[in-house]
């Protein structure tokens, strides 16, 4: 700070220091919050510019000749004149098919999509028949998302609210940095699946590859096969029955229910040992990794 020296700092009480330095300490008692939305009120929660859309005025689009943005903001316009159930013909497998859409909708795609589909949606609910490429739901706020057949790789990054559902097998490193929603696979997920993980639940029916929630914070998987190897600090818990509830609701809702039923899934949490890892001692570091 201009003006003052190390050692008058040194003589400072840390109140005088905290005002020299130009830094303040602030009560928050008393501050107002900004709500997007109304606790109290009556009716759906949506964002104040989201379309009013009816479920049952529906339209088909056909993409084949149309590039990725040209379909995005189609699909806004058909939003915009109310049609809230909306099909995508020939998507020839565009990259970032759907994106963006913070508005309740029923949106079919009639094939399979390339990269980035769907990402960053808060409302919509999604049946893609096909295939998705790499980070399908990135960024998902809420809605729902069923995929019919495999996705590829980070299916699920960052997802933070509602259901993305794929019956197929996934690829490597799904749900990386997950911070909640649930995440439901078919069949079964590549490494490093869960990496990072923060909150939500991940059920995969199939088996999990190498370092499955390595360097997990928080949050749940479950896995109904076969676990190649857990990752740093991912751990296996035991299966309550709140749990077996929890699973069997899930999979039923989306006709991924087991013939042999949900008893036989394995658990895996945090074990919390690297909650507080820059405090740990280079030799707890080492034992840890």
């Amino acid at each position: 700070m201009a003006g003052v020296g190390d050692a008058e700092l040194k003589n400072m009480t840390q109140e005088e220091r905290v005002t020299a330095l130009g830094m303040r300490t602030e009560q928050l008692t008393g501050k107002s919050l900004y709500l997007e939305f109304d606790p109290d009120a009556g009716e759906r929660f949506a964002y104040p510019w989201a379309p009013d859309v009816d479920f049952n005025k529906r339209t088909v689009i056909d993409t084949d000749n149309m590039t990725s943005t040209e379909v995005n903001s189609k699909i806004r316009e058909m939003m915009s004149r109310g049609y809230g159930s909306i099909v995508l013909k020939n998507p020839r497998g565009k990259h970032s098919l759907g994106v963006g859409i913070l508005s309740r909708l029923n949106l079919t795609i009639e094939g399979s999509t390339g990269y980035f589909g769907v990402g960053l949606i808060d409302g919509p609910n999604v049946r893609i028949n096909g295939r998705v490429g790499w980070s399908c739901g990135e960024n998902m706020m809420s809605g729902t998302v069923i995929v019919q057949k495999n996705a590829g790789s980070t299916f699920g990054a960052a997802i933070r609210g509602g259901d993305l559902v794929c019956r197929g097998s996934v690829g490597s490193r799904t749900g990386i940095d997950m911070k909640g929603g649930t995440i439901i696979v078919g069949g079964d997920t590549g490494a490093l699946s869960g990496f990072m993980m923060q909150r939500g639940r991940m059920v995969v029916c199939g088996n999990a590859g190498k370092n499955l929630g390595d360097s997990m914070y928080d949050g749940t998987i479950f896995v109904g096969g076969e676990i190649k190897s857990l990752g740093v600090d991912a751990v296996k818990a035991e299966l309550a029955e709140l749990d077996k509830a929890w699973l069997a609701r899930k999979l039923m809702q989306y006709g991924l229910m087991p013939e042999k039923g949900v008893d036989h899934f394995t658990k895996i949490v945090a074990g919390k040992q690297l909650w507080n890892y820059d405090n740990l001692e280079p030799t707890e570091k080492k034992l840890i990794l």
